[in-house]
């Protein structure tokens, strides 16, 4: 027992000084129970066979299946329309939306894909990012409290309870104390949190694909030259294949995209061809966007009698709608003394064949480059087009050249919905219905539907482990056998006696009054996952002792767990939003430790309503 006891200290305390990762720390308490002979070697590795763990990861995976398909950045974008730049409406709408997206998103998820966006309305509404980032993070750990799978502190007891031959908790059961603490938490923000809330003056408007494109139509006015046909009833393109006209030779224009007016998904004709080879078929009412001189264009649009649809160079909601989306995204390009690219002369608008990736404009100095074909000369910048993963890729291609920006992050940022995106919300919504039916266990369930993710490419495979929080996934794994040592020694079951004797005799709402307090005191510096996998079973083994219902005292588990207001380091959405913010630990302490007294009182009256003892 003393030896687990300074293993358990030893752990929080390094979890505290935050010098090692916490899943090291985690791994190290581990195996310190093996070496000491505490646990054999199954019982030390149960943790990374146990189902909640593989769940966990697998959600990982749905969530970020929606955020690459666009579901989170349309529901942030949303959010800041429907205020109206009104900042107490903003404040309010943040805080439900972020609250509302973590019921089924990683509260991680859930604020990378809202921290941008809530910056930028920010700006907009002429407030100040920490007057709205806070809220974001506290609001993403409420809305963990809706459903079953909106945090790993839900799942761990909700298992815990299961293992010990107890139902556990439904998929919305949770909702019914996490539905009164979401609405506390925005009525706190909205009347007396967002007087609490920090003035601290940043400068961190975030880049945006928006931003983005604007500079890419001022510094390369890749705009211009470009204009969209419309193929008509007389046109000789009809039902033909671009190979018998070879646009770039003969006419010196470059065919960049081709949308079907007439799409038939039953017969695999798609709306769009993103990317249209030599094989590709023009058929009648199709809309082909090209890139020429404004001469060889006409002579295209007479010769072949095509119809114009007007683009304009500036429009920049037109040219984003052409030419991003989830599949398909647009950077920029720089090319280096050493690249091999150097002396070579390329066709604007024409593909960088080998890698299917399209050029859309090119600036010298600063200055756009104007011309059809363009030698690539050192210091050279270009804005390309091309799948995400080819221009994320392009760079290891070739050596010498640098893309610019992010790809990846862009590309969770697009806000445009495609076949996939319903997908991914079908998926979603297939989760939900095997989870409240109870179809299947909830770790099979989640597998499948990640499966579902990977198989339909709503989540690339070669990116599903990369959306994966190793640290969280491994953390949990080896806090695992940390819980089953404190039964094993019979620390657990003193732990549960002397709270069930010290305030047992006074009634269980005090029993559940010390499990909160205990519970969230060690959430503000131990990750809630490993807080939970510590105190379910010392909960469940107090109720048993003293007579009642364990289900009280697991949600209380829960709830508590998912409380860390009071310090930067509680979970990871509290520290991603930190530098953001420009916040200080005061700030948490100042903020959170009124909205902690109201989760406590309101938790302690309506559990036991809910869940009677």
């Amino acid at each position: 027992m003393v030896l687990v006891l300074v293993i358990l200290a030893v752990t929080i305390a390094l979890f505290i000084w935050g010098k090692f990762p916490p899943d090291v720390v985690a791994l190290m308490s581990m195996i310190a129970l093996f070496l000491f002979d505490i646990l054999d070697v199954k019982e030390t590795l149960s943790g990374f066979s146990n189902p909640t763990v593989m769940m966990i990861a697998a959600l990982f995976i749905i969530g970020e299946g929606l955020s690459r398909t666009g579901w989170t950045a349309i529901a942030g974008k949303k959010f800041v329309e429907w205020a109206k730049n009104s900042v107490p409406k903003l404040l309010v709408i943040i805080t439900l939306g972020s609250s509302v997206l973590s019921g089924f998103v990683s509260n991680t998820g859930t604020v990378a894909a809202l921290l941008p966006v809530t910056v930028s309305s920010a700006w907009n509404a002429a407030t100040l990012p920490s007057k709205l980032l806070m809220p974001v993070a506290f609001g993403s750990n409420t809305g963990g409290l809706l459903t079953l799978t909106g945090t790993p502190p839900n799942i761990i007891v909700s298992n815990a309870l299961t293992e010990q031959g107890f139902e556990g908790f439904s998929f919305f059961e949770i909702g019914l104390i996490g539905i009164p603490l979401l609405i506390a938490a925005i009525l706190y923000f909205r009347f007396l949190g967002y007087r609490l809330l920090p003035s601290n003056k940043t400068n961190n408007k975030p880049v945006s694909i928006d931003d983005e494109l604007y500079k890419w139509i001022e510094n390369y006015s890749i705009g211009n030259n470009l204009y969209r046909l419309r193929i008509r009833s007389m046109s000789p393109l009809q039902n033909t294949i671009l190979s018998e006209w070879d646009f770039e030779k003969n006419y010196h224009v470059s065919v960049m995209r081709l949308k079907r007016r007439h799409p038939n998904m039953v017969k695999g004709i798609f709306p769009f061809v993103e990317f249209p080879k030599p094989s590709t078929e023009m058929r009648y009412h199709d809309i082909i966007t090209v890139k020429g001189d404004a001469r060889d264009v006409d002579h295209v649009i007479r010769k072949f009698k095509l119809g114009v649809i007007p683009l304009k160079p500036d429009d920049q909601a037109a040219l984003k709608d052409e030419f991003i989306n989830q599949e398909v995204g647009m950077a920029q390009m720089i090319i280096t003394p050493k690249s091999r690219l150097v002396g070579s002369s390329i066709p604007l608008g024409s593909y960088l064949k080998q890698f299917n990736i399209q050029l859309l404009g090119a600036s010298r100095a600063n200055k756009p480059i104007n011309g059809t074909h363009i030698k690539i000369e050192a210091g050279d910048a270009f804005v390309i087009r091309g799948s995400w993963k080819n221009i994320e890729a392009l760079s290891a291609m070739y050596e010498n050249l640098v893309i610019s920006g992010s790809p990846e992050a862009m590309a969770k940022n697009v806000d445009k919905l495609t076949l996939k995106s319903y997908i991914a919300l079908f998926t979603l919504v297939v989760l939900i219905f095997l989870l409240v039916f109870k179809i299947l266990p909830g770790a099979i369930a989640a597998l499948v539907c990640a499966g579902i993710m990977m198989l339909t490419g709503c989540v690339p495979i070669s990116k599903a482990y990369k959306g994966i929080s190793w640290t969280s996934v491994v953390m949990i794994a080896a806090m695992i056998p940390m819980g089953m040592a404190l039964q094993k020694t019979g620390i657990a079951q003193l732990a549960a006696k002397s709270l069930v004797d010290f305030f047992g005799k006074a009634g269980p709402v005090y029993l559940l009054g010390a499990f909160f307090i205990l519970t969230t005191a060690m959430s503000q510096t131990i990750n809630n996952s490993a807080t939970a996998v510590l105190m379910a079973p010392i909960s469940l083994l107090a109720a048993t002792t003293l007579g009642v219902s364990p289900k009280p005292f697991m949600i209380a588990v829960a709830v508590s767990a998912s409380t860390a207001f009071l310090t930067p380091v509680g979970t990871t959405t509290n520290a991603m939003v930190m530098a953001a913010g420009g916040y200080k630990f005061i700030d948490y302490l100042k903020v959170g430790a009124p909205l902690l007294l109201f989760f406590f009182t309101i938790t302690i009256i309506l559990v036991p309503i809910i869940w009677p003892f």
